[in-house]
């Protein structure tokens, strides 16, 4: 990934931050001390104390101040979401920025807050530029020290008009930085009026200096009334997005740029736009951007998501574009990363000076990667602010795509603030979506969770937009979801996935639950519960089940020992760990599931959605016999063999409350709705015939009959893909629980599925041949347990292998064949003709051979050749021309080392089909 002129540390910006603390409002007279660690709320506070309400009736019209900042605040909005005073911090100093210049004077009370909060020191001075001398006239009751003239040395705050700052912009940034206290005062509308063809974000005078705070004068109009001051900080769906287009820098961007051609090896990221001054440039169809940019501080920013862009001949039009709008017409020079020539060969061609070089602060622009931390620090004070971009982890399909048209850059691009204020107006205000903006819902809800995920609650650009969100679940009606009342709707589909995701991100989550959950079953608890567990997990991560329930939003602590605490241990609710938010029509949320590093003794855990308890121990954890205590739960019907008996299970066991119960078997573990598992009678015969089916799966795969990972099978109403899939666990339709603890039904008709996957779990890529055999070798496991443990023919147990369909698929191979249609059923004949001429003990040997072998190919020819060889060998016969006769690859000296073994002739492929 590519910056130019970027910060490296973007993708930090994703980790978790801690969530602020609320202080109690502190005394003026302590304010001084204390300013530099105020938070947000006692910075509000000190500003606005005494004030009731603002009165703009027959005053001169205010800009709307835009606030981009990490540390910008709003200080009063009126109902439009407008900004109209605005505070910061930079560096050591302050900012308060106002609207317009008469709130100098119309607001006595909140100047000599504002004054207060700004002086850095109780005997600074307060220089006072001449065109605002109105406000001294304020301030002789106060004790406040105050002189008028222009910007000198030694001030502590100085109050100035939004205009006469031109002349000053260096000397105010330094002195702010330095821990100066600024006042600025004015609007941008009427100079944007009187320059048309100047971008006022950059060109208004006041911007210079209050822009590297994150406050920016807008050239939109302020509406005027009376506003009353509200206890927190104000805050609107209305002000999630600021109404600039970008048109004009779209149309700088995009001369001479008809398409974007990245069609080539370097895969771009996705880059989230989230930012309020911060634009999609290049986007794939349905708006997943890959080139962005945004204002921040004084400068530009463009970010690319691959590196390799930097020197791709057909993106040099707009590269060019791109550095000469980074470079604001300075005609500066371009600093490139010493190892980025490519991008320093064709940047060149803008005419502008371009060297190779490290980052140094004379720089008109600075091309960058965004691998390293180098720098970081000086890169960050030379953009000024946070980029409001986000890089993620996924990424797009390279190809050629279409430029936008000028003109059609508001009305067709997806922007991620905009989309979310005209959602936040839908559901608040009943505004009618457009069919554009209804074709974006689904994007909208996906960028809801990733921006959610970043957790910077000290980010008051982060804050904003949750509590715009907290409003939206607690005005809409989140759709009360379960499988006889799925959502299909797209709206329906962001609201309960943002509702989850706010859940997770609020400060007071349990505020929220209501508006979600409406209906919670009120189940009997146990306390203090002691769970014992076994501590190893020899085979991989591993969930220990602890046969304890959570209702939907409820909260328990568990008490850990000691030797797990930071040793990579996690605490797991919730056993339907896929996520179904590709699905058109849900039955569930799109993610259940909740986990919790263990980094303490005492936990709390919770989940939205409740779930089962679960321990999931590290890979080769080696902890032995663990007890947890549980303080509150509810119980779920739990079999474990040896432990439990069947008196107990069907004395009572079996109908604990929870909805979710578990058998824990010798290698296997089944999760499934209680309601299945309360008609199981006999779970010593289930256990026995399961301990049965695992033994025959080791068996095949010639692996110890203990497994080292027990398997696990979950039994839910709605999965990610497929009837089932395999992995940790098997996920499966709850509609097939029943076959798993009905032996009689098993042995009747078969559990095909259910150990098609297991099979799965079993393929090794030695010898495998994806994706030829990904659909084919797992079957084998299937027939050798319908046929070994469950007595069935293989003719029974699938319909495909019925000998007339056998023989239909070999036959159309024998006439038609190639490699490229040697897959699923056809290619399980070739498996099955080698069983049926040597049994499954040369497949057991085989397969054994392969768990020792070391340089095993990595493509599919060399694994190929080297099966038959290997399978050749463990039967002591020459099989290569019955794999040639398959389409194998068999290569001359594969055939040469199967020289000296006596040739299979008669295989079933040497026959003509008749």
């Amino acid at each position: 990934m590519t910056l130019v002129f970027p910060t490296p540390q973007l993708l930090k910006r994703q980790k978790s931050a801690r969530r602020p603390k609320h202080r109690k409002q502190l005394p003026l007279s302590s304010l001084i001390a204390v300013c530099s660690t105020m938070s947000r709320e006692e910075i509000y506070y000190a500003l606005m104390q005494g004030v009731a309400e603002l009165d703009f009736r027959g005053r001169p019209t205010p800009s709307d101040l835009a606030l981009i900042g990490d540390n910008a605040i709003p200080i009063a909005m009126n109902p439009r979401g407008q900004v109209l005073m605005a505070a910061s911090t930079y560096g050591k100093g302050r900012l308060l920025a106002l609207g317009h210049e008469d709130m100098l004077t119309a607001f006595p009370t909140v100047m000599e807050n504002a004054l207060r909060w700004l002086t850095p020191a109780s005997d600074s001075i307060v220089g006072v530029n001449p065109s605002c001398d109105a406000i001294l006239a304020n301030l002789c009751y106060t004790s406040i020290r105050a002189e008028t003239g222009l910007f000198r040395e030694g001030l502590g705050v100085y109050v100035t008009d939004a205009y006469s700052v031109a002349n000053n912009v260096k000397e105010l940034v330094a002195f702010m930085k330095g821990g100066g206290g600024l006042l600025v005062a004015g609007q941008a509308w009427k100079w944007a009026q009187e320059h048309p063809k100047e971008n006022a974000l950059l060109g208004f005078p006041g911007n210079k200096v209050c822009s590297v705070a994150g406050i920016y004068f807008s050239e939109l109009e302020g509406d005027l009334g009376v506003f009353p001051v509200p206890t927190q900080i104000p805050c609107s769906w209305l002000s999630v997005a600021i109404d600039k287009d970008f048109e004009d820098d779209m149309e700088f961007l995009l001369q001479g740029v008809s398409e974007f051609d990245i069609k080539c090896n370097s895969t771009p990221s996705e880059v989230m736009v989230h930012g309020p001054l911060s634009f999609p440039i290049a986007a794939i169809p349905g708006g997943r951007a890959f080139f962005a940019g945004s204002y921040y501080g004084q400068g530009r920013v463009i970010v690319t998501t691959h590196e390799g862009y930097l020197a791709r001949p057909s993106l040099e039009p707009f590269l060019l574009n791109a550095i000469r709008w980074l470079d604001e017409g300075r005609n500066g020079e371009v600093g490139i990363f010493p190892k980025m020539k490519g991008a320093q060969t064709l940047l060149s061609k803008s005419g502008l000076t371009c060297t190779l070089t490290n980052f140094r602060d004379d720089l008109s622009v600075y091309v960058c990667t965004s691998y390293s931390n180098a720098h970081a620090a000086e890169i960050q004070d030379f953009i000024l602010n946070r980029l409001g971009l986000s890089i993620l982890g996924n990424y797009l399909t390279p190809g050629v795509y279409k430029a936008p048209e000028p003109g059609h850059v508001c009305t067709e691009t997806y922007r991620f603030r905009s989309m979310l204020k005209q959602f936040a107006g839908h559901v608040s205000s009943g505004q009618e979506l457009t069919p554009h903006e209804q074709s974006c819902l689904q994007r909208l809800g996906c960028d809801c969770v990733t921006f959610l995920r970043m957790r910077t609650h000290d980010l008051p650009s982060y804050t904003s937009v949750l509590e715009v969100l907290t409003g939206v679940v607690k005005k809409s009606k989140v759709p009360q979801i379960c499988p006889s009342c799925p959502v299909k709707e797209p709206k329906d589909h962001l609201l309960l996935n943002m509702a989850t995701e706010v859940y997770k991100a609020s400060t007071n989550p349990d505020e929220l639950l209501p508006y979600i959950i409406q209906d919670r079953p009120d189940l009997p608890l146990v306390y203090n519960t002691k769970v014992k567990i076994d501590g190893t997990a020899a085979g991989g991560e591993e969930w220990k089940s602890t046969g304890l329930y959570l209702s939907p939003g409820m909260r328990t602590h568990m008490a850990i020992p000691p030797q797990i605490v930071k040793k990579g241990w996690k605490v797991q609710i919730g056993c339907q760990t896929d996520n179904i938010g590709r699905s058109p029509v849900l039955k569930r949320a799109t993610v259940v599931y909740e986990r919790f590093d263990i980094d303490s003794e005492m936990i709390q855990v919770f989940n939205l959605w409740g779930g089962l308890i679960y321990l999931v121990a590290p890979s080769r954890s080696e902890e032995g016999e663990l007890e947890i205590i549980v303080e509150k739960a509810i119980p779920a019907p739990y079999y474990k063999s040896g432990v439990t008996t069947v008196e107990a299970w069907v004395g009572g066991i079996r109908d604990a409350p929870a909805p979710w119960a578990e058998f824990e078997f010798e290698n296997i573990i089944m999760t499934m709705p209680s309601t299945v598992a309360k008609a199981v009678d006999r779970p010593d015969e289930v256990a026995e015939l399961w301990d049965s089916i695992m033994r025959a799966v080791a068996d095949l795969a010639a692996m110890p009959a203990k497994f080292a990972r027990k398997e696990r099978y979950v039994a839910e109403v709605q999965i990610s893909h497929g009837w089932m899939h395999a992995g940790y666990p098997i996920m499966m339709h709850s509609a097939s629980a029943l076959s798993l603890v009905n032996p009689k039904l098993a042995r009747t008709n078969g559990i095909w599925g259910a150990i098609h996957e297991l099979g799965h779990n079993q393929q090794r890529g030695g010898w495998e041949f994806r994706p030829h055999t990904t659909e084919c070798t797992c079957n084998l496991w299937s027939i050798y347990v319908h046929e070994t443990v469950l007595g069935m023919d293989r003719t029974l147990a699938h319909g495909n292998l019925k000998v007339q369909t056998r023989k239909i698929y070999k036959e159309a191979f024998q006439k038609d064949g190639s490699l490229a249609k040697w897959s699923v059923w056809i290619a399980l004949e070739t498996y099955i003709q080698l069983q049926e001429e040597f049994g499954w003990d040369a497949f057991k040997k085989v397969f054994g051979e392969y768990q020792h072998m070391k340089n095993v190919p990595k493509d599919n020819h060399g694994k190929m050749n080297l099966y038959a060889e290997t399978f050749s060998r463990a039967v002591n016969k020459n099989l290569a021309p019955f794999f040639k006769a398959w389409c194998w690859p068999i290569r001359p000296d594969t055939e040469q080392k199967l020289a000296d073994l006596p040739e299979w002739s008669d295989h079933p492929m040497s026959k003509s089909p008749s």
